[in-house]
């Protein structure tokens, strides 16, 4: 074994048993929308006093951390995003109105003298008058008013706050207060002045305030000596409290006070029963579309095909166990782009093996004698280099964008495509050749060579050669008929409209699950009798209903939940999606930037790789997959959301992607001969393309096939999204992005360029020798295929 193969083989194996190690000793972690529970997104506002920027949100942070755990709730997670985005996520919390309530609130607690009472003419609704003295309701005399004292103690001075049973009465809680330093003392001290005053007085209670409300105002004890006051660092919250009403506000007190106020700009729960589902038919889909896909590439490439299909289920490995040794999350999208990667991971073997079928062939052409099956895929592998790197570096711009862009679940979908792009490269270029250079080494099968898959001419090659078309010659009429098709994409989305979900629009989706069949007219007419006639109910799902609307509290979506349990008996909320008008409108500007930046990086990557002329093209033609996949969407109605976006971006990624293909093998092509009729170069690169764009695409089709119909509803859109793009970008490659590039070189033509000796001298690991087809120069440019 010579030395290249061997530290191959080495690379191969200690990243295989390094992801043998991380899969089996540490386990994924699933994003809420897998596991069930509450994300919460806050955003921090200006306060009359402190400006909401990276520092008073990271402080506001550190005291939601503090009320979030003093909840109990299972591995909370909670993170700043930006200057003023604060995460919660609270695993296996399906009622958010309790949690938003908690972390929401502003809890600044205050303590205040009592100066009197008054009646409710006198009340100035709380507001501080210029003395530092306010009005507020007295909890313990309906339609009665305190008339309170400055401020002399504040909630930075409670050190602990705990719920605890009032062991005098035995029938409420309280919350006993621990202070902390200088606070006891002025508590002391507000207390003590209290015990001056005559019993029964109103200036003899001390009133505490949280949020602008008296939660008590309790007399001091006569038993309290006058300028001496309660001491001990320790008093009593009372006033009829419950258990969990005494608990939540310890929790709030315990928190301290946020410095500046937030607000829930987005809110999702998911139901457990939902992402376990989801995982389950992501698990069948992965399963199914990879058995199809290996199933499908053994027959076409027997031998070697069955290599590659042991890789592919080494990749999944590989690309499980890079997850869960990052951390990364593990969302709904992202394990629908983990199983699309696998399709990714087919079209570099695909490239390897039409590479190598090629060099057999041409061997066997110009020799009477079999050739020997490991240089021509040697020679394959080293030509398929380039065109490999190139399509998944665009991919990877489109995956890259998803990431910084997309925010929550979409942004998992962009972590886990990236890293199914390079393994799947790892996958294909060491493992795969590892295991093929072994193979075509045994004596059996180089005795049998037809066993391997690249000695037959395959179906697709095979009819090429027949009829040999020249489907370049024809570019006019193909532009005009993507014209066409563009127009009628235009069409929908100006006569339909797009179905914009809440994500960039605002608002708020539930699904809900009945025990009992509900009918949507029923349903329909059960939310609009609760209050509200705007709302969009639809059936959702198996049997499931979907209710939509503007901004809805969750006082009132719990409304609308108990108006379907009178038709549909226990209802369950599957998906409950809040987004505020601000953030759709941030997200539907970020969706803009972000198709912008794909252009646009595209453009820049392909303009330095290729010429400018072959970069328009390519752009050219992705432009006009995306407008027929959003074209798609408006005429079937369809919503547009970020898992749409997500999808549109891996079209985008994709479209690219088998562009290139064939662009290499045009820039192969004019190296080696620069003189060459450009028409018939390109004519003949997309012939001999034409097998592995094939190819690829069915591997691609069986996994996204297996995700529309196993991945569930939610599923079921990004998967048709795909579809449509994956069909279309085949096209457009050979009869809009191909055709575009020979009309643009017609008129701005490259300068001439002296040929190359050896015209992939730097991808071919024999660099110093041609192969027998390029030896053989223009003798075959006349497009025929052997």
């Amino acid at each position: 074994m010579s030395r290249a193969p061997m530290w191959r083989a080495i690379v191969a194996l200690g990243v295989i048993a390094a992801s043998l190690f991380f899969a089996l000793t540490q386990s994924a972690r699933l994003g809420l929308d897998l596991r069930g529970g509450t994300q919460i997104v806050l955003e921090t506002k200006d306060s009359p006093v402190v400006k909401a920027n990276a520092e008073s949100t990271q402080r506001a942070l550190e005291v939601l951390r503090q009320r979030v755990d003093a909840l109990g709730v299972s591995e909370p997670s909670l993170y700043r995003s930006g200057q003023q985005r604060i995460f919660v996520e609270l695993p296996g919390v399906q009622d958010p109105r309790e949690a938003a309530e908690v972390i929401g609130r502003t809890a600044q607690l205050t303590v205040h003298p009592v100066q009197g009472t008054t009646d409710q003419q006198d009340a100035d609704k709380g507001k501080p008058a210029r003395d530092g003295s306010r009005t507020l309701a007295d909890p313990d005399q309906k339609g009665a008013f305190l008339k309170l004292g400055p401020t002399v103690l504040t909630g930075e001075g409670v050190k602990d706050a705990e719920a605890l049973l009032d062991q005098q009465t035995l029938s409420g809680w309280m919350v006993n207060l621990v202070f902390r330093g200088q606070a006891g003392k002025d508590w002391a001290r507000v207390t003590g002045a209290a015990a001056c005053a005559p019993q029964g007085s109103p200036e003899r209670r001390v009133a505490i305030v949280l949020d602008g409300k008296v939660l008590s105002a309790p007399g001091v004890n006569a038993d309290v000596a006058c300028e001496v006051g309660i001491s001990g660092g320790s008093t009593q919250i009372t006033g009829g409290f419950g258990r969990e009403e005494a608990r939540d506000l310890a929790a709030l007190v315990k928190g301290g006070a946020l410095p500046v106020p937030v607000e829930v700009v987005e809110q999702r729960t998911v139901g457990p029963t939902l992402g376990a589902d989801a995982i389950a038919a992501s698990t069948q889909a992965a399963i199914i579309g990879l058995a199809l896909t290996g199933l499908f590439i053994i027959v076409v490439y027997r031998l070697l095909g069955a290599l590659a299909t042991i890789a592919l289920a080494l990749y999944g490995l590989i690309s499980y166990a890079v997850l869960v040794a990052l951390g990364a999350t593990l969302t709904l999208p992202g394990l629908a782009g983990f199983v699309l990667a696998i399709g990714m991971a087919v079209d570099a073997n695909v490239l390897v093996f039409e590479r190598a079928r090629e060099e057999y062939l041409g061997v066997r052409a110009l020799k009477s004698a079999p050739a020997h099956l490991d240089k021509p895929l040697s020679i394959g592998f080293g030509k398929a280099w380039s065109a490999v790197v190139d399509s998944n570096v665009t991919t990877l711009l489109a995956a890259g964008l998803l990431f910084f862009f997309a925010t929550g679940p979409v942004k998992g979908f962009g972590v886990t495509l990236s890293i199914g792009v390079l393994v799947s490269m790892i996958s294909a270029l060491v493992i795969t050749r590892v295991l093929a250079d072994f193979a075509i080494r045994r004596r059996y099968v180089r005795g049998r060579p037809g066993l391997t898959g690249i000695t037959s001419t395959g179906r697709v090659r095979a009819w090429l050669a027949r009829r040999k078309p020249r489907l370049v010659h024809h570019r006019r009429r193909w532009l005009g008929v993507s014209a066409l098709l563009i127009v009628v994409a235009v069409a929908g989305i100006g006569l339909r409209g797009l179905e914009f979900g809440v994500e960039f629009t605002g608002g708020r989706l539930v699904e809900y699950s009945t025990s009992r069949p509900v009918d949507v007219d029923a349903a329909r007419t059960a939310v609009t009798d609760a209050g509200f006639p705007r709302a969009v109910v639809q059936e959702s799902g198996d049997g499931d209903i979907s209710v939509r609307t503007g901004e809805l509290s969750n006082d009132q979506q719990h409304t609308i939940t108990t108006a379907l349990a009178k038709e549909g008996g226990e209802v369950t909320v599957e998906r409950d999606e809040l987004i505020g008008p601000s953030l759709g409108y941030e997200l539907r500007r970020h969706a803009l930037i972000a198709l912008g930046i794909a252009v646009a990086t595209q453009l820049i990557y392909l303009s330095v790789r290729f010429r400018w002329t072959f970069a328009a093209a390519a752009v050219s033609a992705m432009v006009h997959d995306v407008l027929l996949v959003v074209g798609l969407f408006a005429w079937l109605g369809r919503p547009v959301d970020s898992v749409f976006l997500a999808a549109l971006l891996t079209v985008i990624g994709y479209s690219v992607n088998d562009t290139v293909v064939v662009f290499d093998r045009v820039r192969e092509a004019r190296r080696r001969d620069p003189a060459a009729d450009l028409e018939t170069t390109a004519n003949k690169a997309v012939i001999q393309t034409l097998p592995r764009t094939v190819n690829t695409g069915m591997g691609a089709l069986f996994i996204l096939a297996a995700l529309a119909v196993l991945g569930g509803d939610s599923l079921a859109d990004f998967s048709v999204a795909l579809i449509a793009g994956v069909v279309i970008g085949m096209a457009s490659t050979v009869f809009t992005a191909v055709p575009i590039a020979v009309q643009l070189e017609g008129s701005r033509p490259a300068p001439p360029v002296r040929p190359k000796r050896s015209e992939n001298s730097e991808n071919s690991e024999d660099s110093g020798a041609r192969s027998p087809l390029e030896r053989r120069g223009r003798a075959r440019d006349s497009g025929a295929v052997v």
